[in-house]
Parts: C-alpha cells; sequence; structure tokens
C-alpha cells in the first residue's frame, strides 16, 4: 500500500481515538458532576423536619396538583393512594378540586369532609381537611381523622335523649298518680291502690337511676381497682340469691350445674352483677312455671357460662341490636318488668373489661342462650409456711438426713 495512502488511514484512526476519548471523558465528567451535586430536594429539608413532627397527615402538592411528599398516616387515611408503577395522587375529586382552587388562587381552606377510608370495609371516615398555599408554588394539605370524636359525640346525644324520655316515663306516672289520689283522698281502697302503684314506679326510677349509674362506672374506665381470683362458683351462687325472690314470684325454676371449682381474674361484684343481669333478663322474657338453666364449662382456657331460657325467643333482626343500650324486644312486657334495656349493655361492657366476652343465640318461639366467656385464671400451688416453734425441728431433720 502506498506511503501516502497509510498515512491517510492512521490519521484518520487517530481521530477517531480521539473523539471516542473526548467523549468518553465528558460523560465522566458529567457522572462526576452529578454525583458531586445532587438534585434539589422538592420540599426543603427544614420543612420537611416541620412536617415530621406533625400529629396529623400532611400531603404536601405542586401547582399542578401531583404529591411531592405524603405521610404514612395520609396513606392510611386513604387521602392519597398509590397502585402498582403509578404516581402517588389524591383520592378523592374534592381533594383535587380543593387543592386546584388553592393553587390558582392561594388562601386557605378548612372543609369538614366525608372520606372513603383506603381498606375494603373501614367504612367512611370524617376529616377535617386544610388547605393553604405553600410558597408560589405549592400547595399544604393537613388532615385530622374526627371518626371516633364524632362517633363518641352521637353516642352521647343519644344517651341523653334516651334517659331524659327513660326518667319522664316513671316521673310523669308518679306525678300523676299522686294528683289521681289527691282526688279520692275520700276512698281509701282507692288511695291503697294508687299507692301501691306510685311505689311501683318509685321501685322502676330507682332501678332505672341505678343501672345508669353502675354503666357509667363500667364505662368510665376498663380499669378493675379490686381485681382478684375469683370462684365462679361464688358467682353463680350470689347472682342465684340476688333473683330467687323473682323466679319465685313467677315460679320459674331456677337450676345451675357443669364444672365447679373454676376460678377467672376480675372483680367479683362486677362478675355477679353481669350474670345476675343475664338471670333477671331471663326471668322477665319467660312465661309462668318453666324452667332457665345455669351451666358452667371450661373450653380452651376459657370459662364459659350459660343463662338457657324457654322464653320467647328473639328475632335475627332484634339479636342484631341486643346489647345496644336502651334496646328492648318487648317494650310492652318491658314496662310490665321494670326493664330499662340497661342490663346487657352493662354485661357487654363489664365482659370486655375481664378480657371476654357476651354472646346471644335465640330463635323465636324456642328460647335464647346468653354466653359470658371469660379467661381462665389457673391455679398454682404454694409452699406452706413454716411455724417459728417448728423451724428448729426441721432444722434438726434435715442434719439428721445428711449424717
Amino acid at each position: 500500500m502506498p506511503t501516502p495512502v497509510l498515512l491517510l488511514l492512521a490519521g484518520v484512526i487517530g481521530l477517531v481515538i480521539g473523539a471516542a476519548a473526548a467523549v468518553a471523558w465528558l460523560r465522566t465528567d458529567r457522572r462526576s458532576r452529578s454525583d458531586a451535586e445532587p438534585p434539589a430536594p422538592t420540599v426543603p429539608e427544614p420543612a420537611a423536619e416541620v412536617l415530621s413532627i406533625l400529629s396529623s397527615a400532611y400531603v404536601v402538592l405542586d401547582s399542578a396538583g401531583d404529591v411531592l411528599r405524603a405521610s404514612p398516616l395520609a396513606y392510611s387515611y386513604g387521602i392519597v393512594r398509590a397502585s402498582g408503577s403509578d404516581y402517588p395522587r389524591l383520592a378523592n375529586t374534592k381533594l383535587m378540586e380543593l387543592a386546584s382552587d388553592v393553587g390558582r388562587n392561594g388562601g386557605f381552606r378548612d372543609e369538614r369532609m366525608v372520606l372513603r377510608r383506603s381498606h375494603t370495609g373501614d367504612g367512611d371516615a370524617v376529616m377535617d381537611v386544610r388547605m393553604g398555599a405553600l410558597g408560589s408554588r405549592g400547595v399544604l394539605l393537613l388532615a385530622d381523622d374526627l371518626t371516633r370524636a364524632e362517633r363518641v359525640e352521637a353516642t352521647r346525644r343519644d344517651f341523653v335523649a334516651n334517659v331524659s324520655h327513660e326518667l319522664k316515663t316513671p316521673v310523669g306516672a308518679i306525678t300523676l298518680l299522686a294528683e289521681t289520689m289527691e282526688d279520692a283522698a275520700e276512698d281509701p281502697d282507692a288511695v291503697r291502690r294508687f299507692a301501691d302503684r306510685m311505689q311501683g314506679e318509685s321501685r322502676r326510677l330507682a332501678k332505672l337511676v341505678q343501672e345508669i349509674i353502675d354503666l357509667s362506672r363500667v364505662q368510665a374506665t376498663s380499669a378493675l381497682p379490686d381485681a382478684q381470683a375469683v370462684e365462679i362458683d361464688d358467682v353463680v351462687a350470689d347472682a342465684v340469691a340476688a333473683n330467687r325472690n323473682l323466679a319465685l314470684g313467677t315460679g320459674i325454676t331456677v337450676t345451675t350445674g357443669g364444672d365447679e371449682d373454676l376460678r377467672v381474674f376480675g372483680s367479683g361484684h362486677r362478675l355477679t352483677t353481669a350474670l345476675s343481669n343475664l338471670i333477671s333478663n331471663a326471668i322477665a322474657y319467660c312465661e309462668p312455671e318453666t324452667h332457665i338453666g345455669i351451666s358452667v364449662r371450661r373450653d380452651a382456657g376459657m370459662v364459659e357460662i350459660a343463662v338457657k331460657d324457654q322464653g320467647m325467643g328473639i328475632s335475627q333482626t332484634d339479636l342484631e341490636r341486643i346489647f345496644e343500650r336502651f334496646f328492648r324486644v318487648d317494650r310492652a312486657r318491658s314496662r310490665a318488668t321494670g326493664g330499662s334495656g340497661l342490663g346487657l349493655a352493662i354485661v357487654k361492657h363489664i365482659a370486655s373489661d375481664h378480657g371476654g366476652e357476651v354472646t346471644a343465640w335465640s330463635h323465636v318461639g324456642e328460647g335464647s342462650t346468653f354466653t359470658l366467656r371469660l379467661p381462665e385464671m389457673g391455679r398454682t400451688g404454694a409452699i406452706p409456711a413454716i411455724a417459728p416453734d417448728n423451724a428448729a425441728s426441721v432444722r434438726q431433720d434435715a442434719l439428721d438426713l445428711e449424717d
């Protein structure tokens, strides 16, 4: 090959190699610069530190409404969602519209919204949502879950309304009977009859007030200040004795049976109250000359106390609400027996305070069975104490054995 051609070819190859080296150097330089200078964060570090200590759920959005940063609580509340490889975004159109309005017009918004939670079956949540402009290019969203507070407030309102209604009935009856008695002052028989009815209404009022006090006490705290080992045999005996006269007055037979010598840890007084409420409830809804059975058994570390009656039974619709406060299956029968609708609610709270539960089974016309389940307390042996007078002889016996 001629020399000029070789020189030309060598020059071309050198040019290519130089160009490749230059390109490689530029790429290396850019990579080193990118490693040395990380991109600026979407949220300034001081602002991120402030957001991290907030008790509220927070979301930081840009002017286009895209999520830049969100707290775990925001995902838990269902405010922000991200599926697969999609970017996280606001999960509710109302929130999107509110964020867009704040992004365009600035200012501050504070609204209470009902949002669907992210997890299936969680239902709706009441949220206090606050949004404000974050600088000139962003929006900050803060949210607090008020669902529990709203539920507690609704329960309180219902409780006050129900108590007022229940107290008004016997008070009104006593007032009316007193007026009627005054008009019949010249008729001794009528006076005695009205006085007897007044006593009945007074007992009903006293029972209602006492049950309201009991319910308030068990709801006030889940702690059991007088907790100790409780013999279930004693609880059953005391509860049956408390309802003996009520059962005898209607000719109802109450029998007990099952496992003996079982113990639980808790309050003997409260457990007796719970079982007594179950027994009195069974008596109230049984026909005269019928039978109520109370059985005790051990089941997988739990003590089950079942109260089975031969009463009218409860429909499935009513069975779902049977432990609600002031709920009564038969209001006419409750008025006749003085029932307030609080007894089973008290039982539910006492069972829960002891780490247990109360369940109900019933069919119309076949009676009902209420079962109180409580964690069993095992028995442990104890080393008997040695009297001081016998200590010397015990030590001597031990020395004799060593010899």
